[in-house]
């Protein structure tokens, strides 16, 4: 049965008190931000952070571990669940998350909205954009809610190995990349405009980390160390290109006190989930004592794990093949929360920090 408006406003205001002790608790303890991480690879990253919170609390209540949300789907049978041959059964109750309204705005509105600091998309030809212009409640189904034909969940794992092995799933040895991802991974890192070398430990800039990402005059480049496992290999060039997508080496003027602690915990935990989403099941790393950076500021741990899901998302559509997008579908209203994230100058960031303590031209980050 749906939601009254009474019901649905009461449920929104629980759940926005729940959001807030939430980020109390990550805020509070880092372990908290551990267990986050590792929900939120449930869903493989594709959900924003207000959406994440809603689905944890709802599948949490219902005490069921979810596996895959649709929505019901149209009256064509094209969209949802329908256009997989699947209906939800009599009686379920959907999980409410928001759903973004995108339409093209007037030009009137969209000077407002830049007048009052808000980016406005426009076409080639100054004309406003198509763009997300609001938030709306909707429902989504898990997969065990429904009946019909068989359904094999869509994960960029499976996307890939039919993409590789045209299905057939390779049993790898342990210590292997088990997730074939490895070129993609470099090609993502060289198409952002970096070289990519895999060098001796002890070499210029890569030092004793296990990688390193470089940004100065005359050089762009990753370095990964070149006898680490296959499986280390991709989880370290995934957390390395998650420093360069994070913009870790972007507008530095701007960012001299941004803490290290915030660089090392956003570019691994977009590994993390990356990994996750990809069958590496990397363990719960210690970096996350790093979370002391935000001090129990609510507002930097929200914009801290906004922009995890969100760089997370966008190397998995680029890993799985489909156009990158910077907005995902099943979006919500913290959608435009940003952060600026890089490091001080003569900085770097890096998975294990090199005891060298010269002050590089170059910016790095590992």
């Amino acid at each position: 049965m749906a939601m009254t408006a009474e019901e649905r406003v009461a449920f929104l205001e629980r759940t926005k008190a729940e959001f807030d002790a939430r980020l109390a608790r990550i805020a509070a303890d880092p372990s908290e931000w551990v267990t986050f991480i590792e929900e939120a690879a449930v869903f493989g990253a594709h959900y924003s952070l207000h959406n994440q919170f809603l689905l944890m609390l709802q599948a949490a209540e219902r005490n069921m571990t979810p596996c895959y949300f649709l929505p019901y789907g149209n009256k064509q049978d094209t969209s949802g669940w329908k256009a997989v041959n699947r209906h939800v059964r009599q009686g379920e109750t959907g999980f409410l998350i928001w759903a973004p309204v995108k339409r093209r705005p007037t030009e009137e509105q969209a000077r407002e909205w830049e007048a009052a600091g808000r980016t406005v998309r426009r076409d080639p030809d100054g004309r406003p954009a198509i763009q997300v212009v609001g938030f709306r409640p909707t429902t989504t189904f898990d997969v065990s809610q429904t009946d019909g034909e068989p359904f094999e969940v869509p994960t960029v794992q499976r996307r890939r190995q039919m993409k590789v092995v045209g299905g057939r799933c390779a049993q790898l040895l342990t210590g292997d990349d088990p997730t074939g991802a490895y070129d993609d991974v470099v090609g993502l890192i060289t198409q952002a405009g970096y070289d990519f070398a895999l060098v001796p430990p002890g070499s210029a800039h890569l030092g004793s980390a296990n990688g390193v990402t470089v940004k100065g005059p005359g050089i762009q480049a990753v370095q990964v160390h070149n006898d680490v496992s296959g499986a280390q290999r991709v989880q370290t060039s995934l957390h390395e290109l998650a420093h360069i997508r994070c913009g870790h080496l972007d507008d530095l003027d701007r960012q001299e006190l941004l803490h290290r602690g915030r660089r090392e915990t956003e570019a691994e935990s977009v590994a993390h989930l990356v990994c996750r989403a990809l069958g590496l099941d990397t363990q719960a790393y210690s970096d996350a004592y790093v979370l002391g950076w935000a001090d129990g500021d609510l507002t930097l741990i929200a914009q801290c794990a906004e922009i995890v899901l969100r760089i997370a998302k966008q190397i998995l559509t680029g890993l799985a093949g489909a156009p990158d997008t910077a907005e995902a579908t099943q979006a919500g209203p913290d959608a435009h929360a940003s952060a600026d994230a890089g490091p001080p100058r003569g900085a770097r960031c890096c998975r294990r920090r090199s005891a060298k303590k010269a002050r590089p031209a170059a910016r790095r980050v590992v």
